[in-house]
C-alpha cells in the first residue's frame, strides 16, 4: 500500500471504492502519525473525498481507526504466507527467516505500521486480536516444527527486532538474526510446564 497522495477519488457510483479509499487513506495517516492522530477531515483530504463521505461510512473515529488497522493487519496475512513457505527444510529456515525479516525491517513504513498495530492492541482491547495476528500465527506455524516454547521465543524475538528497527537507524543484521533464531530453535520443552 504505497503512498497514494493526489489519487483521484472514486466516483459516486462506486461506494465500495470510496470506502476502500477512505480506509487506505486512514491507514496511511496512521503509519505516518499514529492511530491517535487521524481525524475525519484529515482522512477526507488524503482520500480526496468530501468530509461527509468519511462520516457517512464511519460515524466514529474509533470505527474508522479499527477499519484502517484491520486493513494494515491484512498485509500480515501475505507476510505469513511467505514465512510459511520458508519453513521447510527447517534446517536452513533461520537464514531464510532472517532474509525475509531483513527485507521487512528495511521498509520503515512496514515497521511503523507493525509498531502502530502493537501499540493500538496494547491500548485498545478490541484491537488486541488484530495486533497479535502475526505473532500468534507465526507461533502456530513454527510450533509444528520446533515445539511451542521455541516457537514462542522466536516470535517474541522477532517482535523485539521489529521494535528495535523502529527505534534505531540500522536494523539488526540478518546474520545476527539467523544465529539467534537458530539458537532459539534448540529450546527444549520444560517438562514441568503445562499449557498456558
Amino acid at each position: 500500500m504505497g503512498s497514494q497522495h493526489n489519487r483521484p477519488a472514486p466516483g459516486r457510483r462506486d461506494p465500495e471504492g470510496r470506502r476502500r479509499a477512505i480506509i487506505a487513506a486512514a491507514a496511511e495517516l496512521i503509519v505516518e502519525g499514529g492511530a491517535a492522530s487521524i481525524t475525519h477531515r484529515g482522512v477526507a483530504a488524503r482520500a480526496g473525498v468530501s468530509l461527509g463521505s468519511t462520516t457517512q461510512y464511519f460515524t466514529s473515529l474509533d470505527e474508522l481507526r479499527e477499519a484502517a488497522l484491520q486493513s494494515l493487519a491484512e498485509g500480515v496475512d501475505v507476510e505469513l504466507a511467505q514465512v510459511e513457505d520458508q519453513i521447510l527444510p527447517i534446517e536452513s529456515a533461520p537464514e531464510r527467516f532472517a532474509a525475509v525479516m531483513g527485507e521487512f525491517l528495511a521498509d520503515s513504513r512496514q515497521v511503523r505500521a507493525e509498531i502502530e498495530l502493537m501499540g493500538s492492541g496494547m491500548t485498545d482491547p478490541r484491537l488486541r486480536d488484530i495486533a497479535r495476528r502475526w505473532t500468534d500465527r507465526l507461533t502456530e506455524i513454527l510450533t509444528e516444527h520446533v515445539g511451542r516454547e521455541a516457537a514462542e521465543a522466536i516470535a517474541v524475538y522477532l517482535d523485539g527486532v521489529t521494535l528495535h528497527a523502529g527505534l534505531h537507524d540500522e536494523p539488526i543484521a540478518a546474520d545476527v538474526m539467523a544465529r539467534t533464531i537458530r539458537a532459539l530453535m534448540t529450546i527444549t520443552p520444560n517438562e514441568g510446564s503445562g499449557p498456558r
